[in-house]
């Protein structure tokens, strides 16, 4: 199972969001019907969408970081502290809580950007004021801190 592509959505008064059909498709396919959204530990501006099995196996990896380490306590608490279960209504919306589309500023319209085994969650103004960044800083910026297995790839 992969997501990919990104896709403006429109989000209602009360927080929901219709997933799109090669989404849900794909979701309905693996006998998905459970997601869980929470917030990103690299960035506020945005939240992550799995699938349950996805996650559960996400969370398993997180419980078991030691808790003596202040950065795993702090990434436990954000990614499992916000976490919250969603269903697909029969219309193929979900709601989002107003607790992380607060945190993340999701406002009216959203981008959701498929990640693999995830997706990504934007505000549209958030994700175009990230996409400028991404212009003015160019294609080398960033590549000291790259690992070695990005620099190998071509594209």
């Amino acid at each position: 199972m992969r997501f990919r592509g990104i896709t403006k959505l429109s989000v209602d008064a009360k927080g929901r969001l219709a997933m799109p059909k090669n989404h849900r498709d794909n979701l309905e396919k693996n006998q998905i019907k459970e997601l869980v959204v929470t917030v990103d530990s690299r960035s506020a501006a945005c939240l992550l969408v799995y699938p349950m099995p996805i996650y559960e196996e996400l969370e398993r990896q997180l419980m078991e970081l030691p808790n003596h380490s202040a950065e795993a306590r702090k990434t436990q608490r954000l990614i499992i502290g916000h976490a919250t279960e969603l269903e697909l209504d029969a219309t193929g919306r979900m709601l989002l809580p107003a607790e992380l589309r607060d945190y993340a500023g999701i406002g009216r319209k959203a981008y959701l950007i498929g990640q693999g085994k995830k997706f990504e969650l934007w505000d549209e103004n958030a994700w175009d004021l990230e996409c400028e960044k991404w212009k003015q800083e160019g294609p080398d910026h960033g590549a000291g801190d790259a690992p070695a297995e990005l620099l190998n790839i071509s594209f």
